[in-house]
């Protein structure tokens, strides 16, 4: 495939067509309300939920493509002027509402592009999503893969979602009494939020914003903005911080949970004063691990990581070893990663290789500076700069502790696929004093205390 004909997740580039996996804010770098470059594909939810992360956009550029369904686009090649047609079957990633990996198929081969996904082991809906691929590619091998590589490292494993969402609710059970904070964002981890509603017959509180998202998913009946039907309150997941919980504590007892599959709590846990929680495996946990193939080896307790706070490994993203049943699903001839970021800069190809048909021709880094599997060249200039074979053309900006460092490649391209490499560091980390008021004493307020975003 020819460049400048297909976008996936990039959208400062100048393309045919444009892809969006899902509405989280790493994705949608540079699409704005005014934003009018073509036609711009995602799943039926993402585009009910455009008005409210774009309002003003122009709706008429928004194409809905059903999962499992194919469908032929008709491009135009801008060196011969002369008709490419390429096959695009979106697929559920199992991520968050909305959340599609792609399938391209034409004459320039097959691509997959995963965007964000977790396909935990097991699942059925994830058995239904690698049956549809299979059927979409039919006898023909998958040439490349861009595969959601977050976690793509043997020390990351985590337990299923409905394991970690029954931790949560073990926790709170331990703590009768307390409010609870839950860190999340603007859109992701519903099913933890239903679940903590359906086991504790609770509503659970959210900001306006939040709340409105919930409409839309058809979610209202298990959400409030009054504080006081519940002592459960979901909030903005950078505005949980330590501050935050000690002020709740001075006016109520009151624990934080953050449910992320990110180490957070590693450096803390170091600390004497902090340990592991003691929170028993139940049984229903041992029975969907028996259920979906996982081991106690690999289960994660929740974390102490203050005397009010815990992180539970609620993750969106796959874990190696789910990661690794994938490739050995798809048996791809090539690979490359989508994340590169100052926390998680994993080569896919440094465990993964052997599962890759081609081994020899896969994307690759230079060798010069590895950090959990991926190697990379340090400029004077500050920039990251990668080797690629296949010509994506990929430029992101990485926050955290890179500040404003870019990664980039600037070889030919060959397959043409614009897409952005996305960073699993989403913004410095910033601290919000919440308004106590508006927590615990508000009732029906219709302006929110926490500051949030869409991420």
């Amino acid at each position: 495939m020819e460049e400048g004909l297909i976008s996936v997740d990039k959208w400062t580039t100048v393309s045919q067509v444009y892809f969006l996996t899902h509405l989280h804010s790493d994705h949608t770098q540079g699409l704005t309300p005014k934003w009018s470059k073509g036609p711009l594909y995602c799943s039926p939810i993402t585009a009910r939920l455009f008005p409210v992360r774009f309002p003003g956009f122009d709706i008429l550029l928004v194409r809905v493509l059903e999962a499992s369904k194919p469908q032929t686009l008709t491009l135009v090649s801008r060196s011969s002027h002369s008709k490419v047609l390429v096959e695009v079957t979106a697929i559920d990633a199992r991520h968050c509402p909305g959340a599609l990996m792609y399938l391209f198929r034409g004459q320039f081969g097959s691509v997959l592009y995963t965007g964000d996904f977790r396909w935990e082991i097991g699942d059925m809906k994830a058995v239904e999503g690698k049956n549809i691929l299979l059927n979409a590619l039919g006898d023909k091998k998958l040439d490349l893969l861009y595969i959601d590589n977050t976690y793509c490292n043997p020390s990351f494993s985590f337990p299923p979602r409905k394991v970690a969402a029954q931790q949560v609710v073990d926790i709170m059970t331990s703590y009768p009494g307390h409010d609870f904070v839950i860190g999340v964002d603007n859109l992701g981890k519903e099913d933890l939020l239903l679940h903590i509603s359906q086991m504790l017959n609770t509503k659970i509180w959210v900001w306006p914003e939040r709340l409105r998202v919930m409409h839309l998913l058809g979610f209202e009946d298990a959400f409030t903005t009054k504080t006081c039907l519940t002592r459960v309150r979901a909030v903005p997941r950078y505005s949980l911080t330590f501050e935050t919980i000690e002020s709740l504590n001075t006016v109520r007892p009151t624990i934080g949970i953050l449910p992320t599959g990110l180490p957070w709590g590693k450096k803390f846990l170091n600390q004497k004063s902090l340990s592991y929680s003691c929170i028993s495996v139940c049984k229903e946990d041992s029975d969907i691990f028996a259920e979906t193939g996982h081991t106690s080896e690999i289960f994660k307790s929740p974390r102490k990581l203050h005397q009010h706070m815990f992180a539970v490994s609620y993750s969106e993203h796959s874990c190696f070893k789910e990661i690794e049943e994938f490739l050995k699903y798809v048996n791809p001839s090539r690979i490359s990663g989508i994340v590169s970021s100052s926390f998680c800069c994993i080569n896919p190809r440094h465990y993964l290789d052997h599962l890759c048909k081609d081994e020899s021709d896969n994307i690759c880094c230079k060798d010069s500076r590895g950090k959990l599997g991926l190697s990379m060249a340090w400029k004077a200039e500050s920039v990251l700069e990668c080797d690629n074979a296949f010509g994506i053309d990929k430029q992101i900006n990485v926050s955290g502790l890179l500040k404003g460092c870019k990664l980039r490649a600037d070889s030919p391209k060959v397959l043409g696929v614009q897409r952005s490499m996305i960073s699993k560091i989403r913004r410095r980390v910033r601290v919000f004093s919440l308004t106590l008021i508006g927590i615990i004493q508000g009732e029906g307020e219709e302006h929110s205390p926490y500051t949030n975003e869409l991420t």
